[in-house]
């Protein structure tokens, strides 16, 4: 009986080893579009073996930041292996308002650019031999919800698409047919930036297109309401709303278990 009890301890002790061993991983991963250097970061718990659901995050107009990391962080505790893609280009990471608007209008005017860096963030995910290439997924907060969309507008193989205070619009809507997954776009009543009338044109889009899609809405709850990193700017629509956030996190997460 003492063996035994020896045997079940010293195993006890392994595991707890073993668990304290195991950690998220953050690796820095630099690539290109075109002749343009990227830095993205591959993310993933190592205490998983195999392959598993694949998930690209795009920023919001702040470039990849602190906040994606927190996503991806908890995106690998899921299960999930993430890639925090980057639009804008290595080392271009603006700090204010003016400048992030600066930036990310931009591509708002170029939106074949928005899709090749969409792409090539994409393709990082898909290359990793961690991923599951039969499922993924793309997440966007609200600049990082046009990258998003318009990669699944491309006809790319995504079972979902949820977006966060995101960029709703396109100019081709006639490219939503091409989407082959779920839409989830969670987002604020409040929001004077993405407004109602936005959201309805984006929901009668997608129907018109035969898209299975759901919306869901946040009573009083303004733009960036899962951003806690960045500055608040309430004069402007921009605000933090903890429930909000932990509401929309829960619906992503609901919809991945069904689906991934």
């Amino acid at each position: 009986m003492r063996i035994l009890c020896l045997i079940v301890a010293l195993c006890g002790l392994v595991l707890i080893a073993g668990s304290a061993q195991a950690a998220v991983k953050f690796e820095t991963v630099n690539y290109k579009q075109d002749d343009t250097a990227l830095e993205g970061w591959l993310v993933y718990d190592d205490a998983i073996s195999g392959k598993r659901p694949g998930i690209v995050i795009y920023p919001a107009w702040w470039g990849p930041s602190a906040q994606d990391k927190d996503v991806a962080e908890g995106l690998a505790k899921m299960g999930y292996v993430a890639f925090v893609a980057d639009i804008y280009g290595k080392g271009v990471r603006p700090d204010t308002i003016p400048a992030a608007a600066a930036e990310s209008g931009k591509f708002y005017k170029d939106r074949p650019l928005v899709l090749a860096r969409a792409q090539a963030g994409f393709d990082q995910l898909r290359q990793s031999p961690m991923t599951d290439a039969s499922k993924l997924a793309a997440i966007g907060y609200c600049f990082g919800g046009m990258p998003a969309l318009d990669l699944a507008r491309s006809g790319a193989p995504l079972v979902d698409v949820v977006v966060f205070h995101g960029s709703l619009g396109t100019p081709n809507p006639e490219s939503d047919k091409n989407i082959k997954g779920h839409v989830l776009a969670l987002h604020g009543a409040a929001d004077p930036i993405v407004n109602a009338e936005a959201v309805a044109t984006f929901e009668k889009e997608l129907t018109d297109a035969g898209v299975d899609w759901q919306v869901d809405l946040y009573g009083g709850v303004m733009h960036a309401f899962t951003d806690h990193v960045h500055v608040q700017a309430p004069d402007h629509g921009i605000k933090y709303d903890a429930a909000a956030d932990q509401r929309s996190w829960q619906a992503m997460s609901d919809l991945f278990k069904k689906t991934l």
